[in-house]
């Protein structure tokens, strides 16, 4: 049987740890999306509301599986879809009406965005007190940017990341990884179960307020620690690490690259062993970790050249064989492809209503001893309006029938021809 094949058998029909929670999902784009694809993959019910034009995000060049786009999936699982105007009236009432349902609302729009569609935090914690809200945006509920729209990159350029990110003579680039977007998702996931441990206690909710921008901010660590110790801005760290000069990148002879991260000095020592130099550990220049930083541009000219005779795939065997982590820097079809990451099922196949298969990134939290829950297919748009409406608010078939009828609810009709020309 092959790791594919074993790893997908872990995934049975059990339920998650949050299987008691309903979460009214009010995002789009990403940083929400993304937060409770999390919640929905440790079991809510995640209950995905979306314009009757659908999140834009399904409409997303190039991949597409079925009529919804590749990026839509990758964070859109295990969810059910409605498509509600809430630009009408009875639309704002039916959001409402399943917010004081639900445990956690979450949303994602600018400040102010929601209010003016007739919802917030202080209308619906005054009927529901227990309720949990959480807001992302880009720069939080206050502040004198609150209301600057903002996208991942913005974040990522305005808190100084970017300009830590690219060749120490070059450019800053901003992370291959939107980590901008994907930070205030695992933040708010952070803060709703935080505020759900609270609540188990004093049976009051919270509103949990994430900026994308303070993310950016916590997740700078010691580098910010630097800054602010001795007030000179780190630049571009390019390659390697501002304090190690043993945890690199270095080409190797077949044009691939190695990274080493031989912290220690007892891997420092193994290191010069697997080099074919234990001459360098002795050297006067290299023989303690300060010393090696203060001489650092010289060793890795060195450690370059030998790295140079051999090809990256016998200088990760013989670097792993002596203990001194080390990688090469795989692309994709080779991460995604990797024996751990296969064995972990953090590539899940997924099978649509209309047999369409997907691939996409795994759950990382794992139940020591627990199957994972299977996951559900991201579901279309409006998919489950009638199974939410009737089991949650009790609407009649003619009623929803009604709503449907009079564009309160549902796709426009104009809406899958958006698709075809996004798929053109």
């Amino acid at each position: 049987m092959s790791l594919r094949a074993s790893s997908q058998l872990n995934c049975q029909n059990v339920e998650g740890p949050l299987r008691h929670l309903q979460v009214l999902d009010l995002t789009q784009f990403l940083s929400g999306p993304y937060a409770t694809q999390i919640l929905g993959d440790l079991g809510a019910d995640v209950i995905k509301v979306e314009s009757p034009d659908g999140d834009m995000t399904r409409l997303l060049p190039p991949h597409f599986v079925g009529p919804d786009s590749a990026y839509y999936h990758s964070v859109n699982r295990n969810k059910r879809s409605l498509a509600v105007d809430m630009k009408t009236q009875e639309g704002r009432e039916l959001v409402r009406e399943l917010a004081l349902t639900s445990d956690v609302v979450i949303e994602n729009f600018r400040p102010g965005v929601i209010e003016r569609l007739g919802m917030s935090y202080a209308d619906l914690s005054a009927r529901k007190p227990e309720l949990i809200w959480c807001s992302i945006s880009g720069f939080g509920q206050d502040g004198p940017y609150r209301d600057r729209p903002a996208y991942d990159m913005i974040v990522q350029a305005m808190s100084g990341g970017m300009s830590l990110t690219g060749e120490t003579d070059g450019h800053s680039v901003r992370s291959g990884i939107p980590l901008g977007d994907l930070a205030a998702g695992m933040y708010g996931v952070i803060g709703i179960l935080a505020a759900l441990s609270d609540r188990d206690r004093t049976g009051k909710g919270r509103c949990v307020d994430i900026a994308m921008l303070d993310c950016q901010i916590s997740m700078l660590s010691y580098q910010a620690a630097y800054y602010l110790a001795s007030g000179r801005a780190p630049g571009r760290q390019g390659r390697g690490h501002d304090s190690i000069p043993t945890y690199r990148s270095f080409t190797c002879g077949d044009g691939a690259d190695v990274v080493i991260t031989a912290n220690t000095e007892r891997m420092w020592k193994a290191l010069c062993e697997v080099l074919g130099r234990s001459d360098l550990a002795e050297d006067e220049r290299f023989r303690v970790n300060q010393l090696r930083y203060r001489n650092r541009q010289a060793l890795w000219e060195i450690i370059e050249a030998i790295f140079a005779t051999r090809p990256a795939a016998d200088w990760v065997e013989a670097l792993v064989a002596a203990e001194i982590p080390a990688a090469a820097v795989n692309t994709l079809d080779g991460s995604l492809t990797d024996p751990q990451v296969l064995y972990r099922n953090m590539v899940l196949q997924l099978t649509g209503r209309d047999g369409e298969l997907l691939r996409v990134a795994g759950n990382p939290v794992k139940f020591a001893g627990e199957a994972e829950i299977a996951h559900r297919f991201p579901p279309r748009l409006g998919d489950d309006e009638d199974a939410v409406f009737s089991e949650l608010l009790k609407l009649s078939a003619e009623r929803i029938k009604s709503l449907r009828e009079n564009g309160v609810i549902g796709k426009r009709a104009d809406a899958m021809h958006q698709r075809k020309e996004a798929r053109a």
